[in-house]
């Protein structure tokens, strides 16, 4: 059975760029060194123009209160691109799905169709609160689940009546929709309750970046469930990326990134990360056990954990040659994962090093073609 298609996606800094990760939470100050660069559309698209010339099939466009909307975002820096496209989030239930269909619809038509969405279902209490949603955990995940429901058919050009326990859709349909252009949902979460969803309506299922085994038993996990409802689903990989010509570069930036964290920040943004209800962000906080103790932050080969002590979400990177990070990805790719999203800091810098350097690399151990 052949496989599917190798692809590479770059992220887009939207709350600010610099050398460092600094402290990132969506309810806490940034630290200077994080936000050198500010995310205005002149450097977001260079970031966006260095990713296209890197190569990188798309750009993944966060949201959250810590981040400028990504709608609006993407739909600029649409116009300082031509091939890119845009994996663009959205918060499940903060809108009306028609809406959200609406937007998407048009996204695609005037862009030429250079769109997939990364439908976020929330996984910080206070930052749900300040958007107006006090759903519990799991409800909030039945919600996004009728939420993709609705957004996939509009899409696919299908009039929708709905009605469920979260949401009453009737009549609903888009005007000459450009459903000739399909718009894949991306869908992450780490709960047994994120599992359901992905395996019945993701067409990726995004992974933030735990050692091999855990991987694997995830995608088993999800992929057995996919099965069971009559589906398939692809897997995608969050990952930042510290590379450089030899591994002992590689870990003296890492080494560097360590030693300028700020303890303040280590502390705050771990307190943080103890009141979220987020399955993914528990085990991302588990790896390093909020101590910046770098004697364990190497939590597998070449896969370190020292971003998740001041950063939210995705908290690790590989770290060492281009040849050991090619490898790594690989093994990845062996277990399932057909998709990574990378990142690096500076972002601007990091789009060419690891396009230019790590994705030949990977290409050639995983036999796959660019797909643009």
């Amino acid at each position: 059975m052949p496989r599917n298609p190798l692809l590479l996606h770059w992220f887009l800094p939207t709350g600010g760029d610099g050398r460092d990760p600094g402290g990132v939470t969506a309810v806490q100050g940034r630290t200077g060194a994080a936000t050198r660069r500010p995310a205005d559309v002149p450097y977001l698209a260079q970031v966006a123009r260095a990713a296209e010339q890197a190569g990188f099939h798309s750009l993944l466009a966060p949201v959250g209160l810590g981040c400028v909307d990504p709608w609006i975002l993407t739909t600029a820096l649409a116009q300082h691109t031509t091939r890119i496209g845009f994996l663009v989030a959205f918060r499940a239930g903060l809108a009306s799905p028609t809406l959200v269909a609406q937007q998407a619809d048009a996204f695609r038509r005037f862009a030429g169709g250079r769109l997939a969405l990364n439908v976020v279902t929330g996984g910080d209490p206070a930052e749900q609160r300040a958007y107006g949603d006090l759903l519990g955990h799991d409800d909030r995940y039945a919600r996004t689940e009728e939420v993709m429901t609705v957004v996939r058919a509009l899409l696919d050009g299908t009039s929708v009546d709905h009605e469920g326990d979260h949401l009453r859709i009737e009549a609903a349909r888009l005007s000459d929709p450009d459903a000739s252009r399909p718009v894949p949902l991306y869908f992450g979460g780490a709960s047994p309750a994120a599992e359901e969803v992905a395996a019945r309506q993701a067409d990726v299922q995004l992974l933030w970046g735990e050692p091999p085994s855990a991987v694997a038993a995830r995608v088993e996990r999800v992929r057995h469930k996919a099965r069971a409802a009559g589906r398939t689903v692809r897997f995608g990989l969050r990952l930042h990326v510290i590379t450089r010509d030899t591994a002992a570069q590689a870990w003296s930036e890492a080494d560097r990134i360590l030693a300028g964290l700020d303890p303040e920040a280590v502390r705050a943004t771990q307190e943080r990360f103890a009141t979220m209800d987020s399955a993914g962000q528990a085990r991302m906080t588990a790896l390093h056990g909020g101590v910046a103790d770098a004697a364990r932050l190497t939590v597998a080969p070449n896969l370190w954990a020292g971003i998740g002590l001041v950063r939210e979400g995705a908290g690790t990177a590989l770290v060492g040659s281009h040849d050991e990070v090619a490898a790594r990805l690989a093994e990845y790719r062996a277990l399932g994962i057909d998709e990574f999203v990378l990142s690096g800091y500076p972002h601007l810098e990091e789009a060419y090093r690891v396009g230019e350097e790590v994705a030949p690399r990977l290409r050639a151990l995983t036999g796959s073609a660019a797909v643009a």
